[in-house]
């Protein structure tokens, strides 16, 4: 008993440890119902263009969302750069057996599921980055999405640039 009480205090101290987000931001989707002209945006103010970044897709929906994915366009604007691009993503949201990712309370989860940019987004210039989101399903509005967010975590690791 005594040795499972200090491994869950020894749990406790080093999730109290970890780092918060460099930046986290999340809106909330009106009626629940993602249209495609509803693009939420998000400013970023980059200093350190030493660091990598890890750029996370935050979704809160409810368990009677329809897919086991969500398509996404992600619009970047580089501080200075006048061209803006646009990125396609497939997001997966639950495993081939129907289980969702991510955690679930009642009929609501939530997720922060890792996006892969590729060359889309180095964070090699200081400066504001504008990043919005747009749902690109088949389907306009997209039922049962609560909120979505964007999460970037800095890695304490130096980048090549």
């Amino acid at each position: 008993m005594y040795r499972a009480l200090l491994i869950l205090s020894f749990c406790c101290l080093i999730a109290g440890c970890l780092p918060a987000p460099y930046f986290q931001k999340e809106e909330g989707i009106p009626q629940n119902a993602w249209a495609y002209s509803f693009r939420p945006s998000f400013s970023v103010d980059i200093t350190d263009t030493t660091a990598a970044y890890r750029p996370y897709f935050l979704i809160r929906h409810t368990q009677a969302y329809p897919y086991c994915n969500i398509w996404v366009w992600m619009y970047i604007n580089v501080p200075g750069d006048s061209v803006v691009k646009k990125e396609r993503i497939n997001i997966t949201l639950a495993e081939s057996s129907g289980k969702w990712l991510g955690r679930g309370m009642g009929e609501i989860y939530e997720q922060r599921m890792l996006l892969n940019l590729g060359d889309s987004i180095k964070f090699n210039k200081k400066g504001t980055y504008k990043i919005a989101i747009e749902q690109n399903m088949r389907v306009n509005p997209l039922p049962e999405v609560l909120n979505v967010g964007l999460r970037l975590e800095k890695t304490g690791f130096s980048r090549n640039n």
